[in-house]
Parts: structure tokens; sequence; C-alpha cells
């Protein structure tokens, strides 16, 4: 996938957006090259268990690097299907790879209007221009 088949939270999660065999909408999350360059030097990730419902906007893990903490917000509402666990051995390679090896967990949206609150990759791009300024 690539950054512009995304969408993205403004606290810099991406969300990519497929409909499942079972027709279900899946988003897959992760964290966007901007913020990863921000964190830079990480050093473990907290996600959540399978099956935990999460809410827009509301943390659903956590990554640390060297200089902070930061909470991993969920961009729609849902309930955790998948969990990317090679992700624990592999910080170091995230920055490299960040929207396709680089996913952090898979939701299963369980209310589409959460998705409204979501910017598409022009309108992410122009909020990280303003925040580099």
């Amino acid at each position: 996938m690539t950054p512009e088949q995304l969408l993205y939270t403004k606290s810099h999660e991406w969300a990519y957006i497929q409909t499942d065999s079972a027709g279900d909408k899946i988003a897959t999350v992760g964290l966007s090259t901007f913020a990863l360059e921000l964190l830079t030097d990480l050093v473990y990730v907290d996600l959540p268990e399978v099956g935990r419902r999460v809410t827009a906007g509301e943390p659903l893990g956590e990554i640390e690097s060297v200089k902070a903490v930061s909470d991993i917000y969920s961009p729609v509402d849902g309930e955790v299907v998948e969990i990317n666990t090679a992700l624990a051995d592999n910080l170091a390679g995230l920055a490299d790879d960040p929207y396709d090896a680089g996913w952090f967990v898979k939701i299963k949206i369980t209310d589409e209007s959460s998705l409204s609150g979501l910017l598409d990759y022009a309108a992410y791009q122009k909020q990280c221009e303003e925040e580099d300024h």
C-alpha cells in the first residue's frame, strides 16, 4: 500500500480500510513516517490483546523511544482482530517500512461513522507541513 491510499488521524496514525471475505470492514493501523521520524530510536511497543474493544481517539497501546513514551491512538471504533507480533523484534526496521511490515493492529470496525474524523492524504500532508513550521 502507498501513503496516498491511507486515511490518517491528527495524532499521526494511519488506517488502511479493506472489506474482508465476511463483509466486515477491517482497518490496518500503523504510525506515519512523520511520527516515526519525530520519535526516532524506538525501544518498545505495547499493543492490545486480540479481542479488545477500542474507541476512535482513545489510546490502544504505547510506543517508546529513547526520548519519550507516546500513546498509539485508535483511528476507528472496533475490535482488535490481529496484532503484528513481529514488530516487537524489529522496531529498528519500523521506520524503513511503516506502511507494509510496520502495521500495529487490525481492527474490525464496529461503527463506520468513526471513519468520518479521518484525514485523506492531502489534508494530512498539509497538517504535517503546518507542524513542521
